[in-house]
């Protein structure tokens, strides 16, 4: 049975936080990590899937650790991306919703670094940041973190794979007495020498079950698929589950483009986000998502970091990730809050071999997907093309004596009468069979 936060010692003003954000129980890496933090001086490991509830099994803890008589830097939290550190920021502010006097501070990149300046010329007890901007800080003597007592390493596995050189350059600043937390998705090879030469050999490792903490369940489900029918088999299952919301995940951020590119043509409600777009648009598309103003997004891995939104129902591996806690990451962004969720890859028959690998590795098993048939195919894409006509925005600069020869053409016929003819233009234009055919009516017996 899960603990209330009251028995793993934490304040009771951080739990009117909690109460605030209707957040009653702790998770299971909560139960383990919150009182060794706060009643142990050693290093900590924590090991759980995404959406397991890290953010809480450090950010109580240290919060409440807090000495407010002090006004240096207390904790750094070091995080992968913007979107993470901004999600982190959110959810500490409003963790110390009843801790007037502790200061959170978010300093990441992507953003104008002149009012973060200004702002950590105030008192800071606990920083939040992206490699990259902290530096740039750091070699401007801008930020002092040389007495930092606590420093998180949050999404370590992504942090040790392509941030490794500003990771270097940042713990060489830091204190070395200091308490180091790191939370990971994956215990890969990379994490384990990091935890060799950062963390002190008294270091403590906890690990969480994905399918117990949260109660989550995912379908790991995949399609076998020729090249040449990706799209189409991608465009036929997004217009069955058109009520829900899902993120497409591309491997570059030229496919993400061209995905985005063709759902946008075919009139799907639907963003992109990557490492190569502004902050501006990546929040603007982030924050529509989040309202449900657009039910799709197509990312690049490590932009979708930081992605926490409880209603996505589905991800789609448009192309298999190269390693396994990328696959994590992934299907960890839906069956959020105990709700079921799905995670499907649309994968050629040369890849089936990788799906072993990933049951193997990840201790998950996968199953086939049914494949829609061509008949369903063209049906749909019959639907998407009536969909284009519907949305598409009538053009205002036409001639109205022009528009009034069209009309003219067109006058005598019904409404019924004019889709009929132009769907059977659409089928002669694209070669295509009649899409749904009439059962035959059976003759009464006399």
């Amino acid at each position: 049975m899960s603990k209330k936060f009251s028995e793993l010692g934490v304040h009771s003003n951080l739990i009117r936080g909690l109460n605030a954000l209707k957040i009653f129980e702790a998770t299971e890496i909560q139960e383990k990590a919150i009182p060794f933090i706060l009643n142990n001086q050693s290093d900590f490991v924590g090991l759980g899937k995404t959406g397991t509830g890290k953010t809480a099994a450090f950010g109580l803890p240290l919060l409440q650790l807090v000495d407010v008589n002090k006004d240096n830097i207390q904790t750094l939290i070091l995080t992968p991306t913007r979107e993470l550190g901004q999600q982190i920021y959110n959810n500490l502010i409003s963790y110390a919703a009843h801790l007037k006097i502790v200061s959170i501070a978010c300093i990441c990149g992507g953003v104008p670094i002149k009012p973060q300046i200004e702002r950590l010329k105030q008192t800071v007890h606990i920083t939040i940041a992206t490699p990259g901007r902290l530096i740039d800080l750091i070699q401007r003597g801008e930020i002092d973190i040389t007495n930092t007592q606590n420093f998180v390493l949050d999404e370590a596995d992504e942090m040790v794979t392509s941030l490794k050189e500003g990771l270097d350059k940042i713990v060489k600043v830091l204190p070395q007495k200091r308490r180091t937390f790191l939370f990971t998705a994956t215990m890969s090879g990379g994490i384990k020498q990091l935890i060799q030469k950062y963390l002190s050999k008294e270091v403590t490792q906890v690990s969480v079950d994905m399918n117990v903490s949260g109660n989550r369940k995912i379908n790991h489900e995949y399609v076998v698929v020729e090249p040449i029918e990706k799209l189409d088999v991608l465009m036929h299952f997004l217009n069955s589950n058109e009520k829900g919301q899902g993120i497409i995940f591309c491997k570059t951020k030229a496919a993400v483009n061209k995905l985005a590119k063709n759902l946008a043509i075919n009139k799907f409600s639907s963003g992109a986000i990557h490492g190569s777009l502004s902050q501006g648009i990546r929040d603007r598309i982030m924050g529509q998502f989040r309202m449900g103003h657009i039910n799709i997004l197509v990312a690049t891995d490590l932009a979708a970091r930081g992605i926490d939104v409880k209603g996505i129902a589905f991800v789609v591996n448009y192309h298999l990730p190269d390693r396994y806690d990328t696959y994590v990451h992934r299907s960890g962004r839906t069956a959020r809050a105990g709700a079921d969720g799905l995670s499907l890859s649309i994968i050629q028959k040369e890849e089936i071999q990788e799906l072993e690998d990933f049951e193997r590795e990840l201790g998950i098993t996968f199953h086939q997907f049914p494949k829609v048939d061509a008949e369903s195919i063209e049906a749909n894409n019959g639907l998407l093309w009536a969909r284009k006509i519907f949305k598409t925005k009538p053009n205002h600069n036409i001639s109205s004596e022009y528009k009034q020869k069209i009309h003219t053409i067109f006058h005598h016929l019904t409404k019924d009468e004019l889709v009929e003819k132009l769907f059977a233009n659409y089928l002669l234009q694209n070669e295509a069979k009649p899409l749904i055919k009439e059962t035959p009516k059976k003759k009464k017996s006399n």
